[in-house]
């Protein structure tokens, strides 16, 4: 945790080069979990580091961020995803348009057993991407920026865009998660792996996709992938 006090760091983040660099895996902050954000910040500050980070995740480009990514070890994260991708992708990957939202405390549960399979990739790790099998559906609960309680179930890639960014306010990178056959380039997965669904990549690299209950399926049948 922080040697300096969070209003300090903030203030001294606002001040600095904009839009805000994104710290890279490596950086000890991004391993580990978050204070919850209980008022540390005054109104103002807050609002300012929410757009400060809403402008780091667009400048990227990215379609969330949590706090940890710009050093800040504080439980908030956001998420705006406009979803401009064929009808094909959106039917296979269950990815609509997203509003910009602000999750603060965010903790998920996963909502029966189905699992989805897709490549992700992440601001921290640029350059690569990998499959991560992951719920479906989940619980989110939390709150949103003005205090508002949140609890509400959601599915498709606005479900694996929540998991991400709240696994990263408790030290999870994606990679820990992730089928470790499937890691590829940014450039792989353009020249070879673009398809909606991860099961030619699964096929010709060699790694287990879930079924739907939940359980690897090592035909790389029906799976997911991801951002």
């Amino acid at each position: 945790m922080p040697t300096t006090p969070l209003s300090e760091l903030v203030d001294e983040l606002l001040s600095g080069t904009r839009p805000l660099p994104i710290l890279s895996a490596g950086v000890p902050v991004l391993r580990r979990p978050t204070l919850p954000y209980e008022g540390q910040l005054a109104a103002d500050q807050l609002a300012r580091l929410l757009m400060a980070m809403r402008e780091a995740m667009h400048s990227a480009p990215g379609v969330g961020l949590a706090a940890p990514q710009i050093g800040v070890p504080l439980r908030i994260a956001v998420i705006e995803d406009p979803a401009e991708v064929t009808a094909e992708v959106r039917e296979a990957r269950g990815r609509v348009p997203q509003p910009y939202r602000v999750l603060v405390n965010p903790r998920y549960e996963p909502v029966g057993d189905g699992r989805a399979a897709f490549f992700e990739g992440c601001l921290s790790i640029p350059g690569w991407q990998a499959v991560v099998g992951r719920p479906d559906r989940i619980r989110l609960r939390g709150q949103d920026e003005t205090g508002r309680e949140l609890d509400e179930e959601i599915s498709g890639w606005p479900a694996r865009i929540v998991q991400h960014e709240t696994d990263h306010l408790d030290g999870v990178l994606y990679l820990d998660l992730a089928e470790t056959r499937s890691l590829s380039s940014a450039e792989a997965v353009s020249d070879y792996w673009s398809q909606p669904t991860p099961a030619t990549a699964a096929h010709a690299l060699g790694f287990p996709l879930p079924s739907a209950t939940g359980a690897a399926d090592d035909s790389g049948g029906t799976g997911a992938t991801a951002p």
